[in-house]
């Protein structure tokens, strides 16, 4: 009974720790949106409030790509706490070994992780909606759209007040293919129609090969090529499917099944929901990872060090992950190692530390 009442103290004091960490991050991340937000709305007729809303926004989003390092800070707070205190002693003294102190934080990070990726996630992939949403609403880019559906990709164009509507089946690399292209006036009365098997969107200036015309109840198909521009290229409609953090799982699946039907790539939104899926034991190698390096930490070591120890420990491990989900987005490696290979990494490291810890 002693047992579980030291244990569930922990467990709060861990939480406790979590969330004032999670609540320093936010702060600061609340911060640096405001300055960004008020810089981008500098020549609109907006007031400090709307920047202020804007940056509440936002900063979950980014919350959220950061929580294995809030996890791994909270931690190093909460054993300064215990350390501090002299309660490690106490806890063995009553019959919590550093292994069980261990499971405890291990299994309590576990729960929370999948509560983010449930409840959190949930929320902030709405709020980034509404964000970009917002923030669209003042970017000119609302002219030109580019969407995914069942029936392939569709764009919509405004060059030399002609509106045009985009179709094509697939994309495969630099090339759209079987496309269709309706062309409109500013009254939006059909003027034209064009078709071709495939076109090049290399750049904003489209080839588009053996084209046909509709125009007039007359067909005219040209031999050569014709090119038309555009204000996208293969890098901006890929551009602008990358806002994967402001999707739900349930949209993240119907993206990755349109990206599939459409032939392109799904590698990015593969890795970003495997991302997901990994988020919760992430989380907790993470909390073991630090609790270790902390179980050796001497008594009278400056709260300054083991703050920047867990920066440096944040920033290796944060381009160790950046590195293998770009080699994965690249197709070096496979998609699931990519994934799973920092975390594997930090699991071979925190048994072998664990292991060591048991025998002191």
């Amino acid at each position: 009974m002693m047992i579980k009442t030291f244990e569930l103290y922990l467990i709060l004091l861990f939480l406790k720790k979590i969330l004032n960490t999670f609540l320093i991050f936010f702060t600061l991340i609340f911060i640096l949106n405001l300055f960004e937000e008020i810089n981008f709305f500098k020549d609109y007729q907006t007031n400090i409030f709307f920047s202020l809303i804007l940056s509440g926004l936002n900063a979950p989003a980014t919350l959220f790509e950061i929580f294995p390092f809030i996890f791994l800070i909270g931690t190093q707070f909460f054993f300064l706490d215990i350390i501090d205190k002299n309660e490690i002693e106490i806890l063995k003294i009553n019959g919590l070994s550093n292994l069980r102190i261990l499971r405890t934080l291990f299994f309590t990070s576990l729960l929370l992780g999948f509560i983010i990726i449930t409840v959190f996630y949930a929320i902030s992939s709405k709020l980034q909606f509404i964000y970009f949403d917002t923030k669209n609403s003042y970017s000119n880019d609302d002219k030109y759209l580019a969407v995914i559906k069942d029936s392939g990709l569709w764009i919509k164009d405004e060059i030399d007040n002609k509106i045009y509507i985009i179709n094509a089946d697939k994309i495969s690399n630099n090339l759209l293919i079987n496309v269709s292209i309706h062309e409109f006036d500013n009254n939006f009365q059909l003027v034209n129609l064009i078709t071709s098997k495939k076109i090049n969107i290399s750049s904003y200036e489209w080839i588009l090969t053996r084209p046909l015309f509709f125009k007039e109840n007359k067909t005219i198909q040209l031999e050569e090529e014709y090119s038309i521009k555009t204000h996208f290229d293969i890098k901006k409609i890929n551009s602008l499917f990358d806002n994967l953090s402001s999707l739900s799982f349930s949209q993240l699946l119907e993206l990755r099944y349109d990206y599939k039907s459409l032939g392109n790539s799904t590698r990015e939104v593969d890795i970003h929901l495997h991302k997901l899926y990994s988020l919760p034991l992430f989380i907790s190698i993470m909390t073991i990872f630090s609790s270790i390096i902390m179980f050796n930490n001497k008594r009278n070591t400056s709260i300054i060090f083991h703050i920047l120890l867990g920066i440096l420990l944040s920033v290796i491990v944060y381009y160790l992950s950046y590195l293998s989900y770009l080699m994965g987005e690249n197709g070096k490696i496979p998609i699931i190692l990519s994934t799973y290979l920092p975390i594997v990494i930090l699991i071979l490291i925190a048994l072998i530390g664990t292991v060591r810890l048991n025998e002191k």
